[in-house]
Protein backbone atom coordinates (compact mmCIF):
# COMPACT_ATOMS: atom_id res chain seq x y z
CA UNK A 1 0.00 0.00 0.00
CA UNK A 2 1.42 3.38 -1.10
CA UNK A 3 1.73 6.30 1.21
CA UNK A 4 -0.30 9.51 0.74
CA UNK A 5 2.84 11.30 -0.52
CA UNK A 6 3.51 8.66 -3.19
CA UNK A 7 -0.15 8.76 -4.25
CA UNK A 8 -0.01 12.52 -4.63
CA UNK A 9 3.17 12.31 -6.74
CA UNK A 10 1.56 9.67 -8.98
CA UNK A 11 -1.53 11.80 -9.55
CA UNK A 12 0.56 14.86 -10.46
CA UNK A 13 2.56 12.80 -12.95
CA UNK A 14 -0.59 11.52 -14.62
CA UNK A 15 -2.05 15.01 -14.82
CA UNK A 16 1.16 16.34 -16.46
CA UNK A 17 1.24 13.47 -18.96
CA UNK A 18 -2.36 14.10 -19.89
CA UNK A 19 -5.00 11.77 -21.18
CA UNK A 20 -3.99 10.27 -24.57
CA UNK A 21 -7.61 10.26 -25.67
CA UNK A 22 -7.97 14.01 -25.04
CA UNK A 23 -6.85 16.21 -28.00
CA UNK A 24 -3.98 18.60 -27.26
CA UNK A 25 -5.09 22.16 -26.75
CA UNK A 26 -3.57 24.44 -29.38
CA UNK A 27 -4.80 28.00 -28.91
CA UNK A 28 -4.88 30.32 -31.93
CA UNK A 29 -4.35 34.03 -31.58
CA UNK A 30 -4.97 36.55 -34.32
CA UNK A 31 -1.90 38.68 -35.12
CA UNK A 32 -1.94 42.22 -33.84
CA UNK A 33 -0.46 43.62 -37.06
CA UNK A 34 -1.42 42.22 -40.46
CA UNK A 35 1.28 42.37 -43.14
CA UNK A 36 -0.06 42.05 -46.70
CA UNK A 37 1.84 40.08 -49.34
CA UNK A 38 3.90 42.30 -51.63
CA UNK A 39 4.57 41.35 -55.25
CA UNK A 40 8.22 42.22 -55.91
CA UNK A 41 9.08 43.04 -59.51
CA UNK A 42 12.44 41.72 -60.76
CA UNK A 43 12.24 43.23 -64.28
CA UNK A 44 12.55 39.69 -65.61
CA UNK A 45 8.83 39.07 -66.09
CA UNK A 46 8.96 39.62 -69.89
CA UNK A 47 12.07 37.48 -70.39
CA UNK A 48 12.70 33.77 -70.76
CA UNK A 49 15.70 32.00 -69.28
CA UNK A 50 18.12 30.44 -71.78
CA UNK A 51 20.59 29.11 -69.22
CA UNK A 52 21.42 29.44 -65.52
CA UNK A 53 24.77 28.23 -64.12
CA UNK A 54 26.46 28.77 -60.80
CA UNK A 55 29.77 30.60 -61.12
CA UNK A 56 32.11 33.21 -59.63
CA UNK A 57 32.48 36.60 -61.31
CA UNK A 58 35.48 38.95 -61.36
CA UNK A 59 36.11 42.43 -62.74
CA UNK A 60 39.40 44.05 -63.66
CA UNK A 61 40.17 47.15 -61.58
CA UNK A 62 42.05 49.56 -63.85
CA UNK A 63 43.07 51.67 -60.85
CA UNK A 64 44.77 48.89 -58.88
CA UNK A 65 45.58 46.86 -62.03
CA UNK A 66 44.27 43.60 -60.58
CA UNK A 67 41.29 41.27 -60.75
CA UNK A 68 38.74 41.68 -57.96
CA UNK A 69 35.94 39.30 -57.06
CA UNK A 70 32.52 40.71 -57.80
CA UNK A 71 30.29 37.95 -56.51
CA UNK A 72 29.28 34.29 -56.46
CA UNK A 73 25.87 33.11 -57.60
CA UNK A 74 23.80 32.04 -60.60
CA UNK A 75 24.61 33.74 -63.89
CA UNK A 76 21.76 33.75 -66.41
CA UNK A 77 21.06 34.58 -70.04
CA UNK A 78 17.62 36.18 -70.38
CA UNK A 79 15.92 36.60 -73.75
CA UNK A 80 13.20 39.22 -74.15
CA UNK A 81 10.02 37.68 -75.53
CA UNK A 82 9.15 40.61 -77.80
CA UNK A 83 12.25 42.41 -79.07
CA UNK A 84 14.59 39.35 -78.76
CA UNK A 85 17.36 41.15 -76.91
CA UNK A 86 19.46 38.95 -74.64
CA UNK A 87 21.17 40.16 -71.49
CA UNK A 88 23.54 38.72 -68.90
CA UNK A 89 22.21 38.91 -65.34
CA UNK A 90 23.94 37.66 -62.21
CA UNK A 91 22.95 38.13 -58.56
CA UNK A 92 25.01 37.44 -55.46
CA UNK A 93 24.00 34.65 -53.12
CA UNK A 94 21.84 35.56 -50.10
CA UNK A 95 21.78 39.32 -50.75
CA UNK A 96 20.59 38.89 -54.38
CA UNK A 97 22.43 42.11 -55.26
CA UNK A 98 23.06 42.45 -59.00
CA UNK A 99 26.74 42.05 -59.93
CA UNK A 100 26.36 41.76 -63.72
CA UNK A 101 23.72 43.28 -65.98
CA UNK A 102 24.45 44.00 -69.62
CA UNK A 103 23.12 43.24 -73.09
CA UNK A 104 24.79 40.81 -75.47
CA UNK A 105 26.00 42.18 -78.80
CA UNK A 106 27.21 40.10 -81.76
CA UNK A 107 30.75 41.52 -81.55
CA UNK A 108 31.54 40.46 -77.95
CA UNK A 109 34.42 37.98 -77.85
CA UNK A 110 34.46 35.22 -75.23
CA UNK A 111 38.14 34.54 -74.51
CA UNK A 112 39.74 31.69 -72.55
CA UNK A 113 41.07 33.18 -69.30
CA UNK A 114 44.67 32.35 -68.31
CA UNK A 115 44.62 29.08 -70.24
CA UNK A 116 41.98 27.54 -67.97
CA UNK A 117 39.23 25.30 -69.36
CA UNK A 118 36.85 26.57 -66.66
CA UNK A 119 37.22 30.35 -67.04
CA UNK A 120 36.51 33.01 -69.67
CA UNK A 121 36.83 36.78 -69.93
CA UNK A 122 35.09 39.33 -72.10
CA UNK A 123 34.84 43.08 -72.49
CA UNK A 124 31.52 44.90 -72.33
CA UNK A 125 31.00 48.54 -73.20
CA UNK A 126 27.95 49.18 -70.98
CA UNK A 127 27.29 47.23 -67.77
CA UNK A 128 24.54 48.43 -65.41
CA UNK A 129 25.27 46.35 -62.30
CA UNK A 130 25.87 49.54 -60.27
CA UNK A 131 22.85 51.28 -61.88
CA UNK A 132 25.23 53.40 -63.94
CA UNK A 133 26.68 52.67 -67.35
CA UNK A 134 30.28 51.43 -67.04
CA UNK A 135 32.75 49.83 -69.39
CA UNK A 136 33.96 46.62 -67.75
CA UNK A 137 36.38 43.78 -68.36
CA UNK A 138 34.79 40.73 -66.72
CA UNK A 139 36.04 37.22 -66.01
CA UNK A 140 34.01 34.23 -64.90
CA UNK A 141 35.03 30.89 -63.39
CA UNK A 142 32.82 27.79 -63.33
CA UNK A 143 32.97 24.73 -61.12
CA UNK A 144 33.89 22.37 -63.96
CA UNK A 145 34.78 22.32 -67.64
CA UNK A 146 31.33 21.03 -68.65
CA UNK A 147 29.58 24.10 -67.23
CA UNK A 148 32.15 26.32 -68.92
CA UNK A 149 31.50 24.73 -72.32
CA UNK A 150 27.74 25.00 -71.78
CA UNK A 151 28.10 28.71 -71.00
CA UNK A 152 30.21 29.32 -74.10
CA UNK A 153 27.74 27.47 -76.34
CA UNK A 154 24.71 29.29 -74.92
CA UNK A 155 26.50 32.64 -75.19
CA UNK A 156 27.19 32.00 -78.89
CA UNK A 157 23.56 30.93 -79.35
CA UNK A 158 22.38 34.16 -77.73
CA UNK A 159 24.60 36.21 -80.05
CA UNK A 160 23.05 34.45 -83.05
CA UNK A 161 19.55 35.23 -81.75
CA UNK A 162 20.45 38.89 -81.37
CA UNK A 163 22.09 39.01 -84.81
CA UNK A 164 19.18 37.43 -86.67
CA UNK A 165 16.07 38.42 -84.72
CA UNK A 166 16.75 41.57 -82.72
CA UNK A 167 15.29 44.66 -84.38
CA UNK A 168 18.43 46.65 -83.51
CA UNK A 169 20.54 44.47 -85.82
CA UNK A 170 18.07 43.47 -88.52
CA UNK A 171 16.87 45.79 -91.29
CA UNK A 172 13.18 46.52 -91.49
CA UNK A 173 12.00 45.29 -94.92
CA UNK A 174 9.19 47.88 -94.98
CA UNK A 175 11.67 50.77 -95.00
CA UNK A 176 12.28 50.91 -98.77
CA UNK A 177 13.24 53.84 -100.90
CA UNK A 178 9.78 53.91 -102.45
CA UNK A 179 8.71 56.67 -100.07
CA UNK A 180 11.38 58.96 -101.52
CA UNK A 181 9.97 58.67 -105.05
CA UNK A 182 7.20 60.98 -106.22
CA UNK A 183 5.19 60.14 -109.30
CA UNK A 184 3.92 62.62 -111.85
CA UNK A 185 0.17 63.03 -112.27
CA UNK A 186 0.34 62.56 -116.05
CA UNK A 187 2.73 59.61 -116.29
CA UNK A 188 3.81 56.53 -114.32
CA UNK A 189 7.48 57.36 -114.67
CA UNK A 190 9.12 58.07 -111.29
CA UNK A 191 10.04 61.69 -110.84
CA UNK A 192 13.10 62.26 -108.64
CA UNK A 193 12.98 64.86 -105.88
CA UNK A 194 15.11 67.96 -106.09
CA UNK A 195 18.11 67.83 -103.78
CA UNK A 196 19.49 70.79 -101.93
CA UNK A 197 23.28 70.66 -102.27
CA UNK A 198 23.90 72.39 -98.96
CA UNK A 199 21.65 69.95 -97.14
CA UNK A 200 23.28 67.03 -98.92
CA UNK A 201 26.74 68.27 -97.87
CA UNK A 202 25.62 68.62 -94.23
CA UNK A 203 24.14 65.11 -94.26
CA UNK A 204 27.37 63.68 -95.65
CA UNK A 205 29.43 65.36 -92.91
CA UNK A 206 27.06 64.10 -90.19
CA UNK A 207 27.29 60.58 -91.61
CA UNK A 208 31.08 60.67 -91.59
CA UNK A 209 31.07 61.92 -88.00
CA UNK A 210 28.71 59.16 -86.86
CA UNK A 211 30.80 56.52 -88.64
CA UNK A 212 34.00 57.69 -86.97
CA UNK A 213 32.34 57.81 -83.56
CA UNK A 214 31.07 54.27 -84.06
CA UNK A 215 34.54 53.01 -84.93
CA UNK A 216 36.02 54.64 -81.81
CA UNK A 217 33.36 53.09 -79.57
CA UNK A 218 33.87 49.70 -81.12
CA UNK A 219 37.62 49.89 -80.67
CA UNK A 220 37.14 50.82 -77.02
CA UNK A 221 34.87 47.83 -76.48
CA UNK A 222 37.19 45.34 -78.12
CA UNK A 223 40.42 46.70 -76.60
CA UNK A 224 41.95 44.13 -74.23
CA UNK A 225 45.50 44.41 -73.00
CA UNK A 226 46.48 40.75 -72.66
CA UNK A 227 49.75 41.54 -70.87
CA UNK A 228 47.90 43.00 -67.86
CA UNK A 229 45.40 40.18 -67.35
CA UNK A 230 47.61 37.11 -67.53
Amino acid sequence: MSSPVEESVRRNSESEAGDPDTPEHDPHYEPIVSLPLVDIQTNEEDEEELVKIRARLYRYDTGDHEWKERGTGDIKLLRHKINHTVRVVMRRDKTLKVCANHFITPDIRMNVHCGSDKAFNWSVFADYADETCKQELLAIKFGNAQNAELWKAKFAEAQEIVRTKCSLYTQDPSSDDESSITRSEDTDTPEPKSVDKSQDEDSRKDSETNDSDGVVLKLKELKVDSEKFE
